[in-house]
């Protein structure tokens, strides 16, 4: 566990600590430059929270896309905002803190969820931080004003939806689903939470460039349908992957509508998918949700592993015809790549 948010070790998140740690000061304006609170009371009470979520190992896809975003939007080399890629990555990070909380998660990146180590009420309010945040700091960047206007709507509408995706996700249950129902409901939950997200980040860079409309829109679409694929990807891997059994064991725990079932419900005979459903009630309940595992590997694996695939190349491939052969484009395939093996 983190103890002092000095230890951060990637530069940029480090600074971003120090700001938590003496906020106050640094707006710089009254009457809050007058406060002064203590830096150990400060480190209790945010700073050790973030420090320690936010230095775990992480992807960091959305920063990656940010920066390919300001470059294939024509921004010049050097002179994006340093911390434009990292406004994403925070909202990302609130809403993994906010997730594991209402979902019961025991761990998150190779450790215990945040508020597992700090409490409900710490871990709520870091998370919730998390999402305020890169709108105080955009406001601060030096970008002309009609880039910050829309940065600040295309945050605040991603938030919204992604809120939205989460209460989807939160009050449906796969047992209680009739077969028509389940694949609209986890098409819907993906693209107001991953889909939204993955967009915003893949336009964020071209807005704060100044790019064309077109360009940006672009850039959103491919975001958007590749975050899609990475969804298939995460939930199928829980299924497929020893490393992410944890998580796909937890996903059948809380009967959560995930791709696996919408791919069960749109392939499977009423009668297998009621047996399905009828496990999926006893893992609810208690029981040991090992089997239900197998019987979703067992059913959904190569449908699953080729929809995805399909919808990242599709997606490469729109983009490839948008803005031709690039350093950025390829860039972004390397990654791409590095997340399909990354989810076994």
């Amino acid at each position: 566990m983190k103890s002092q948010a000095a230890e951060v070790q990637r530069p940029f998140l480090a600074q971003l600590l120090r700001e938590v740690l003496n906020p106050m000061p640094a707006m710089d304006e009254a009457p809050w430059s007058a406060l002064r609170v203590p830096t150990a009371v400060w480190e209790r009470a945010l700073g050790g929270p973030l420090a320690d979520f936010i230095d775990r190992p992480g992807k960091e896809l959305r920063a990656n896309l940010v920066e390919a975003s300001w470059a294939l939007g024509g921004g010049r080399p050097g002179a994006q905002p340093r911390e434009l890629p990292y406004l994403v990555e925070m909202l990302h990070a609130g809403s993994l803190i906010v997730d594991d909380l209402q979902d019961g998660s025991k761990t998150r990146r190779g450790a215990p969820a945040l508020h597992e180590l700090y409490g409900l009420p710490t871990a709520l309010n870091a998370g919730n931080w998390l999402y305020f945040w890169p709108l105080a700091r955009l406001g601060r960047m030096a970008l002309p004003t009609s880039a910050k206007l829309a940065l600040f709507e295309q945050i605040s509408t991603t938030v919204l939806r992604c809120h939205q995706g989460q209460a989807l996700d939160l009050s449906c249950k796969v047992h209680a689903l009739a077969a028509a129902e389940l694949p609209p409901i986890v098409e819907a939950t993906t693209a107001l939470k991953t889909s939204a997200l993955m967009g915003l980040a893949a336009s964020m860079g071209a807005i704060a460039a100044g790019a064309a409309r077109e360009r940006v829109e672009a850039l959103a679409a491919f975001g958007r349908q590749a975050g899609v694929g990475l969804q298939m990807l995460d939930d199928l891997g829980g299924l497929t992957s020893e490393d992410r059994a944890e998580k796909g064991l937890e996903d059948l725990r809380g009967a959560r509508p995930t791709w696996p079932w919408a791919w069960l419900a749109a392939q499977a005979d009423p009668r297998s998918y009621a047996r399905a459903q009828a496990e999926a009630k006893k893992v609810a309940d208690g029981g040991d949700p090992q089997r239900l595992r197998a019987i979703l590997r067992q059913h959904v694996t190569l449908i699953g592993r080729r929809q995805a695939d399909q919808h990242l190349d599709a997606a490469l491939a729109g983009l490839r015809r948008e803005v031709g052969p690039s350093r950025a484009l390829g860039a972004l395939v390397r990654d791409f790549d590095r997340m399909r093996k990354s989810y076994g």
